[in-house]
């Protein structure tokens, strides 16, 4: 249906003419007055409308036109795969409801990466587009007019940390080459970016992407000129006069982008859409409506857009939105979905007396640190962090589960300084309104929080502790279900930020380094924000929350929903989730790991699980880690399965219940009289509104715990919109131990580098993490000089010294620095734990794909010594074998080698590499089994060289370090076959491994 400036106005035309718009031969685009424009395609095109600049110049040069232009770019998109969560809108009928006129397509990007071999398949998907939307006609009337664009070219950042460009470019320019050749084809009008790009990139002084292939604010602002002139045959000029304009625009995309882009989208259109509740209304009926308010609020705003690219201007009414579909609460029973027995009481205590409703072990106190009567803003708060001044962070999420049109959108980042360090927030600062705030964490001089489905990075660069700077780090993040989304950020030891997402959400994260990562797994993730990959870590279902590290780095997560805790190990080329505990309560939005100087000596590295409904506390568990605790575990199905009993090996983790016995007022369920109840843990209230979701050591060593507090806590009993889902309150409380004095602060904020290191001795996990996020904003060059320096006061033979060592091998994982030599030493550490930790930092080196399927680039470097690879030698008597390996490369310097059958060998293995290594030969398809049982060996690995006592081991080769050989004597089997080889060093075998192939 058209719509009513299409019926009134008539057609006004502007020709593309542009420097570098395809030959005459293609046919030519017009813009009408009053043309739908549609931008669709990968990053390059979402990107283009949180700056605003391309739309702006368009408008401005021509502001009679009235265009009404709408961004339906997602991250990650290609032309044959636009992964999208259950029930989303398709991209055909988004282009039915945006009426477009003209289709703006940028693809090309992610295709790419499939190489020569998959350039005709794009070829042809590109033509079907092209034809299947002219079919379409999305205006209903008329074919719409396309542009294809050529993705940028890949910006040589010189950052060690990144990929130069050259085989993505070589890769991007027969891509931009084939888009051509559609249009040719197709009769399309054609831009070429990807050789604008490269112009562009030569000739500025300052970087225009953040990581190579997405632009920055300067990047889009140049390229938006770029795309103006081919498309208008004139210059437009991106200045600062039209600001108000870009503002303008900003304003009515965002509205657009929370129509199109709408969070939440599971229970606007997915399965949970359809739940019903008071009288059968659904979340469906609700917040279906709810787009379309968004629909006539982003019109109203394109009467400004037109009024200011005219040079007047207008207020924008939203008088005509059409108000919000009434809904009643179900709290108390009034469906089927609620439960008057889960579900909290309407009539809510003071913060001051919520203290009173805590119950805590002896030689603890509760105190109100901060809460809404005081500080307004904090409401419902999700996660918690302390800075380098040793202020305590909140992500206070107001608007939850999401923003609602004509309301003010409240979600926010806080502040909270105690500069009196009396235990209560003085005041409560602002330092940005981030819709949705699942999670965040401090890094490189700045913060990261999920603003879904986009990962900001926003930072303070004046110093008044309000952000000023916001970058998209990463887009991409699933939003189907908001609280299931990237939740908990932790910067790991690693110096990667980790997170976790559960159901219903489809992830498509584009990225610098190969085709986009596809994933709609409950999963943890890993992102390193200075190289910029992402990886999918380990999978956790169905709705994991909360991850933590404790002093040795071993990694713990929950399953948030389901109660279940588990440790994150290496195994195989990737992690997995091993059971943690045995469940007890759920569900548990976040864990933390106790390190405290304030806390008692033996609750130090207990594990502390929140839990939000139930038991409405914190639970506590105390940490087995070096092997010998007895668990069970369920195998096999129905009338064959067992429970059976094991072991943990060293390294394995596994926890206990602990914590004191709490007496507690509660209801009985059947009488409804107060009754007291034992509720073994760490803290426990009797408030049904207490919903601890977060908890955090801060710098005093006081215990922080996040009230969300809210008469309701599920998200699917209840209408998204029921008014009693509480918008108005949130706590945090402080527990200290008052037996022991507080912890003294430790300097961290602008601390020198020497000062900074010798922090990194420090017990207490806090000013170690905060001393790793301050040193990640450091120069690389400057930290790794301070840091070997500082190493030079520590023995590798010592046990006491191991720990600091490990540090030091954190921070060169940390800013990418591949030390070798040290992760060697660690490897052979008298410290088990730290033997342990440095097999883990190995494995992420040397066995984990950690940029998503990406390409690898890069040549290996052979030694001299490592060129006399195979067989050297061959006579009647004797054959001779060399085999050596390849320098931090966790590779033998050869695949194969041949022999004859029952021949005499010499094999002389040569280990290069600063890692250690051994050579195994096994009997054919035998390699997996010998080197599972050398991992088998557990903390006696060592003593053993790595080599168990298997049968299927015919020779083999002692544990040899950097720049040992030895000679290994032994005649070839009789029986010909591929016999494998293989170093049995544990998470060595899944890339060191060949064939000795045994032949007559």
């Amino acid at each position: 249906m058209k719509n009513l400036a299409r019926a009134i106005f008539p057609a006004l035309t502007l020709t593309f003419v542009g420097l570098l718009i395809a030959p005459a031969a293609l046919a030519e685009v017009e813009f009408k007055k009053g043309d739908h424009v549609v931008l669709i395609g990968n990053s390059l095109a979402d990107r283009m409308q949180h700056d605003g600049w391309l739309e702006t110049l368009l408008q401005s040069a021509m502001p009679q036109q009235d265009l009404v232009i709408r961004n339906q770019g997602l991250s990650g998109d290609q032309v044959a795969s636009r992964p999208r969560s259950k029930g989303f809108t398709t991209p055909e009928d988004y282009l039915k409801l945006s009426e477009a006129d003209v289709i703006f397509a940028f693809f090309g990007y992610n295709e790419s990466f499939a190489g020569d071999g998959g350039i005709e398949q794009f070829k042809t998907d590109l033509a079907k587009m092209v034809d299947d939307y002219r079919a379409l006609k999305p205006n209903g009337e008329t074919e719409p007019r396309i542009v294809l664009f050529t993705p940028i070219a890949h910006e040589n950042l010189n950052d060690p940390n990144l990929s130069d460009g050259k085989a993505n470019n070589k890769r991007l320019a027969k891509y931009s080459a084939a888009i051509k050749a559609v249009a040719e084809e197709k009769k399309t009008a054609f831009v070429d970016l990807f050789e604008a790009s490269k112009k562009l990139y030569d000739a500025s002084e300052a970087p225009l992407t953040i990581n190579g292939v997405h632009l920055n604010t300067e990047g889009n602002r140049q390229v938006a000129e770029v795309i103006a002139e081919q498309l208008l045959g004139k210059k437009v000029a991106a200045s600062e006069e039209l600001d108000t304009l870009r503002e303008a625009i900003l304003d009515k995309n965002w509205h657009w982008y929370s129509r199109f882009r709408a969070t939440d989208g599971n229970d606007v259109w997915g399965s949970r859409s359809t739940l019903e509740f008071v009288d059968g209304q659904t979340n469906g009926e609700v917040l279906q409506h709810e787009l379309t308010m968004l629909d006539v609020m982003s019109a109203n705003r394109d009467q400004r857009i037109w009024a200011l690219a005219r040079g007047s201007d207008l207020v924008v009414d939203d008088s005509n939105v059409p108000k919000a579909v009434p809904v009643e609460s179900n709290v108390g029973g009034k469906s089927k979905s609620s439960s008057a027995m889960k579900e909290g009481n309407l009539d809510y205590v003071s913060g001051e007396d919520g203290v009173k409703h805590l119950k805590v072990p002896e030689g603890f106190k509760v105190n109100l640190f901060a809460d809404e009567s005081r500080f307004p803003e904090l409401v419902n708060p999700v996660q918690m962090q302390v800075d380098g001044k040793g202020r305590l962070w909140a992500a206070a999420w107001k608007t939850y589960p999401k923003w609602e049109p004509l309301n003010e959108m409240q979600d926010s980042l806080l502040i909270f300084p105690d500069e009196d360090g009396d235990g209560v927030a003085d005041k409560c600062i602002t330092f940005a309104k981030v819709h949705n705030p699942l999670g965040f964490e401090f890094w490189n001089g700045g913060v990261l929080v999920t603003r879904g489905p986009d990962l900001l990075f926003l930072k303070d660069t004046d110093g008044d502790d309000h952000a000023d700077l916001e970058i998209r780090y990463l887009g991409g993040l699933g939003t189907a279900d908001t609280h299931h989304a990237a939740n908990n950020l932790i910067y790991g030891p690693d110096g990667a930020i980790y997170w976790q997402s559960g159901i219903f959400l489809q992830n498509n994260f584009e990225h610098p380094w190969g085709p986009p990562l596809s994933s709609g797994t409950s999963a943890m993730f890993r992102f390193d924000p200075r190289q910029y990959t992402i990886s999918q870590h380990a999978e956790n279902s169905p709705n994991p929350h909360g991850i933590s590290f404790d002093y040795w780095g071993y990694h713990f997560a929950n399953d948030g929903t389901g109660g279940r805790a588990y440790q994150v190990r290496p195994d195989g080329k990737g992690f997995k989730m091993f059971k943690l505990l045995e469940k007890e309560v759920r569900p548990v939005p976040a864990d933390e790991v106790v390190s405290s100087a304030n806390f008692p000596d033996e609750m130090q590295q207990d594990f502390l699980i929140c839990n939000a409904i139930g038991f409405l506390g914190i639970k506590q568990y105390h940490l087995d880690r070096d092997g010998g605790a007895e668990y069970t575990e369920e195998i096999g199905k129905g009338k064959e399965k067992q429970v059976v009993t094991k072991k943990t090996k060293f390294g394995e983790v596994w926890g206990t219940p602990d914590g004191a016995d709490l007496t507690i007022q509660m209801p009985d369920p059947t009488t409804g009289e107060m009754k007291d109840s034992i509720a073994q843990g760490f803290l426990v209230s009797e408030d049904k509104n207490f919903r601890p979701a977060d908890a955090i050591f801060g710098q005093d060593g006081g215990l922080y715990v996040a009230d969300w507090h809210n008469v309701i806590i599920g998200h699917m009993q209840h209408n998204v919109r029921d008014p009693n889902r509480d918008h108005q309150h949130g706590r945090i409380y402080r527990v200290v131990n008052t037996k022991k004095p507080l912890q003294e602060p430790v300097k961290i904020d602008g601390a020198s580098l020497p000062e900074l290191m010798t922090n990194l001795e420090n017990p207490i996990d806090g000013v170690r993490q905060r001393t790793r996020v301050e040193l990640s904003e450091r120069p690389t060059k400057d930290v790794i000089a301070a840091c070997n320096e500082w190493m030079k006061k520590f023995d590798p033979n010592k046990k006491e010294d191991a720990h600091p060592l490990l540090e030091a091998l954190w921070l060169h994982q940390q800013h990418n620095v591949r030390d070798t030599k040290l992760l060697n030493q660690l490897l052979k550490s008298p410290e088990p734990h730290a033997r342990v930790a440095a097999q883990t930092v190995q494995h992420l080196w040397f066995n984990v794909d950690l940029k998503g399927g990406g390409v690898q680039e890069g040549e290996d470097f052979l030694t001299e010594s490592q060129e006399k690879a195979g067989v050297i030698e061959d006579n009647a008597a004797l054959t001779r074998v060399h085999v050596g390996t390849i320098v931090e490369k966790l590779r033998f310097n050869l695949k194969e080698f041949e022999v004859k059958a029952g021949k005499q060998i010499e094999l002389t293995f040569h280990n290069s590499d600063f890692l250690p290594h051994n050579f195994v030969i096994t009997q054919p398809k035998s390699a997996d089994e010998v080197a599972m049982a050398a991992i088998a060996l557990g903390a006696d690995g060592f003593a053993k060289g790595y080599v168990p006592d298997h049968g299927k081991i015919l020779v083999h080769t002692k544990l040899l370090d950097h720049d040992q050989e030895e000679v290994l004597e032994f005649n070839a089997p009789d029986t010909p076959g591929d016999y494998e080889f293989v170093c049995t060093f544990p998470g060595h075998h899944l890339l060191m491994r060949g064939v000795m192939k045994v032949v007559k």
